[in-house]
């Protein structure tokens, strides 16, 4: 486990009704990136407004840890004005260009405002989550614990009920406790949306850069970090959009096993491309990079996940066409925000943040932006206002397929 403290911060902004603001999220990614190297995000609307488990198509591996773990640097849970935050990272690593950087971020955007410390805790080994969890809290050091993804819902459950003084916040999933805000965005709805893009493109002419599609044959790819209940609802809402756009369309489906190996997923994307795939999105987290090194090898297109990717992998930006993002960032911003104004209670319980909420998104590609056929936008928000009114019935929920 690898801790260190932050209180660097970003542009943000929060849906919550105590600190709603309009902003351009493009722009706050934008403002994000410059912070965190180049890992937070914008966000497949033609229109461009959106930003972004977890890169995670949400989790990670349960191998791989860093072990010093350092406590905050801040003041002491609750004393003075301080607020002393500490983030755990999910299995994938900060720096994965997506999910954890993103939940950085948020935390980030609310010490620009407020008196904030935050504590950066990675580690990428889920068996160590019980014990990184519970000496965070024993520690009496923090006002709020943010723990990025389900992967550490199991030993949550235990420490929630060990440690009831202390605030959580857990993405992707929730714990039925009063000192728990759970925060899930509709990962079955922005994958809907690429879908949507997918289907629509690969039968429509493009080249750009050395990469183009086939238009006469409808086929595209979805490579998954781990095939579980959480990456299938990626998957099985992917392929039900780009059914939706087009009934005769072909998806490859393929699985990494974890979250992080490039190549492998390269591998896996290269032989989908090969089979006739024009375009590939992935749920993959870090590993993700390998699916875009697969499309520029093989000149055709790919589709990011979380976060703009064309923004925070912007090597790449000449393949990626699109990514199906969420505003984990603005979530975490405004459980940080509550904790600071001594309003926890006003985010605790189960919280689910799609399509109607404006937690998730599909957005076109920087070097793609008004390029695209007008049926990419078209289909684009159809699909979404079909889903807002109930009219479209997606697969699976924002926590999974059952």
């Amino acid at each position: 486990m690898r801790s260190r403290s932050d209180s660097d911060s970003t542009d943000g902004g929060s849906r919550s009704e105590h600190a709603e603001r309009s902003v351009d999220r493009r722009t706050l990614l934008s403002s994000g990136a410059a912070v965190l190297g180049g890992t937070v995000l914008a966000g497949c609307t033609g229109g461009g407004n959106g930003d972004g488990n977890g890169g995670d198509g949400d989790g990670g591996d349960d191998t791989g840890s860093d072990t010093d773990t350092d406590g905050s640097d801040g003041d002491g849970g609750g004393t003075g004005d301080t607020t002393n935050v500490a983030i755990v990272s999910s299995p994938a690593g900060f720096d994965d260009n997506a999910f954890n950087d993103l939940a950085l971020e948020g935390l980030q955007s609310a010490a620009e405002e407020y008196d904030i410390e935050i504590n950066q805790v990675e580690e990428t080994a889920q068996a160590q989550y019980q014990s990184t969890q519970s000496e965070l809290a024993a520690s009496g050091d923090y006002d709020l614990i943010v723990l990025v993804s389900y992967n550490h819902t199991e030993a949550l459950t235990q420490n929630a009920v060990d440690y009831p003084d202390q605030n959580w916040m857990l993405i992707n999933d929730h714990v039925d406790e009063p000192n728990v805000a759970g925060y899930t965005w509709a990962n079955h709805e922005m994958s809907y949306l690429a879908g949507v893009l997918g289907g629509t493109m690969t039968t429509e002419e493009l080249s750009h850069e050395g990469s183009e599609t086939d238009p006469g044959s409808a086929q595209i790819g979805f490579v998954g970090g781990v095939d579980g209940s959480l990456i299938n609802a990626f998957e099985r809402s992917y392929v039900a959009g780009a059914e939706w756009v087009n009934s005769d369309v072909e998806v490859n489906v393929g699985y990494i096993g974890d979250y992080t190996d490039t190549d492998t997923a390269a591998d896996i994307a290269s032989s989908q491309y090969d089979d006739g795939a024009d375009i590939v999105y992935h749920a993959a987290a870090a590993a993700g990079r390998g699916v875009f090194e697969a499309a520029q090898s093989k000149g055709r297109f790919a589709i990011g996940v979380d976060a703009d990717q064309s923004v925070t992998l912007s090597d790449f930006q000449d393949v990626i066409i699109g990514s199906a993002v969420k505003y984990i960032n603005e979530g975490t911003r405004e459980v940080a925000v509550a904790v600071a104004d001594d309003e926890f209670e006003s985010v605790t319980g189960a919280n689910t943040l799609g399509l109607a909420e404006e937690g998730v998104d599909c957005v076109i590609g920087q070097a793609f932006e008004g390029e695209l056929p007008d049926a990419v936008s078209q289909n684009l928000e159809e699909a979404k206002q079909g889903i807002v009114d109930g009219d479209i019935e997606v697969p699976c929920t924002a926590s999974g397929c059952n």
